[in-house]
């Protein structure tokens, strides 16, 4: 027969196995976890592990294991958040720096444009001192008795064809007349 202590031994040895075949699962949950790119949580580890969540909280070791692999998912996690941060703010910058581009292009533009109508302004101011008020006033009147003078002419002209009309009229007339009395003059010759 065996002794108490042989017992006492021998489960103790059994418990020891017991453990090192959990943290043994528990290490490859982990791997497999973070090759499937799972989240790393006690929970999720105990069911893959097949094991017990308060093993996990209770046994050193698989709590340091568990701890180990859950702060270094969220520093992967918060790197990958990070390097995603630094693209968008990439993205943002040059975005950023396309629209100072184009503010300054449109600046520019609008320079040149006012600098277009300044000239422009002069010329305008330039014609007017070629061209006084006064000028413009005096334009102006020649320009009215001029048309006034144009619709003159035009009655003077109606006028005039009027009357040529008149004397082609007369004159058909005369020739008609002319005709009559030069064929009655034949005639009378000839009787």
């Amino acid at each position: 027969m065996t002794s108490a202590s042989d017992q006492t031994a021998a489960a103790t040895a059994a418990r020891r196995r017991q453990t090192q075949d959990k943290l043994t699962r528990v290490e490859k949950a982990i791997g497999q976890l973070r090759r499937e790119r799972s989240r790393l949580a006690v929970r999720a580890i105990a069911k893959r592990a097949g094991v017990s969540a308060t093993f996990l909280y209770e046994n050193p070791d698989a709590r340091d294991l568990v701890q180990a692999a859950v702060t270094d998912s969220k520093s992967r996690h918060d790197r990958v958040a990070h390097d995603e941060h630094e693209r968008l703010e990439a993205s943002w910058r040059e975005r950023a720096l396309n629209a100072e581009e184009q503010l300054t292009h449109a600046q520019n533009e609008i320079l040149v444009q006012r600098r277009r109508t300044g000239e422009l302004m002069g010329q305008l101011r330039d014609f007017d001192q070629v061209v006084p008020g006064e000028s413009v006033q005096h334009l102006t009147s020649e320009n009215t008795t001029l048309k006034r003078r144009v619709h003159q002419l035009t009655q003077e002209h109606r006028a005039l064809q009027e009357r040529l009309e008149g004397a082609r009229s007369n004159l058909h007339f005369s020739d008609k007349r002319i005709a009559a009395l030069e064929a009655e003059l034949l005639e009378a010759r000839q009787r």
